[in-house]
This record gives structure tokens, C-alpha cells and sequence, in this order.
């Protein structure tokens, strides 16, 4: 699955076990996560500060989490960006399983 516009694009590299955002020809953040029983759990988020105010962190997570969801895996927030991420959007929260660092 990948998402695109004409400046960024989102995508699952599942042999890299994360989900990474690229502004142009470079890669502007990422968001990792390991596969555990029918869990994705999600362990670091990362943006590089030079891609910052571009609203590339909030374009990684939702979808990270759409894909998540359209797998049927439920999602556990261990990291704190995503974590926060899904507190603002409620409407994630029957695929999400509490718990966390």
C-alpha cells in the first residue's frame, strides 16, 4: 500500500519493518513497528527536524494506522508519537490494544 502527492509519498517497507514517509527523492521520516501474534507494535517514530511544519509526522501515522487496520492487526501504541496520534483520533480506538511503555 502507498499513499502519494506530488511532493511526498507513504508506504509499508515491510523488509524493513516500518512504515516511512519521503519528501521528494528523500526520506523525511519513518515509523517502526514489529508483527507480534495478530499485534503490529508500533516501537519509534522518527522525523527529520530539515522536513519539519510539512504535516509529514501526522500523514506517516494515519497511515501506518489506516494500513494497520485494513490488515485486520490490532495496533499497540509504544511509542509516544503514535500513541498521541491516536488519542486525538478516537475513532481508532476498537483497534487499538492499551498498554504501552
Amino acid at each position: 500500500m502507498t499513499e502519494a502527492t506530488e511532493q511526498s509519498k507513504v508506504l509499508r517497507n515491510a523488509g524493513e519493518n516500518r512504515y516511512e514517509v519521503w519528501y521528494g527523492a528523500e526520506l523525511a521520516g519513518f515509523a517502526e513497528y514489529t508483527e507480534r501474534g495478530e499485534e503490529t507494535v508500533f516501537t519509534h517514530t522518527e522525523i527529520d527536524p530539515a522536513f519539519g511544519g510539512k504535516g509529514l509526522g501526522g500523514r506517516l501515522a494515519k497511515f501506518a494506522i489506516e494500513d494497520t487496520v485494513e490488515r485486520e492487526r490490532e495496533i499497540r501504541p509504544e511509542c509516544a508519537f503514535i500513541r498521541s496520534y491516536l488519542e486525538k483520533h478516537p475513532e481508532y480506538s476498537a483497534h487499538v490494544v492499551s498498554g504501552g511503555e
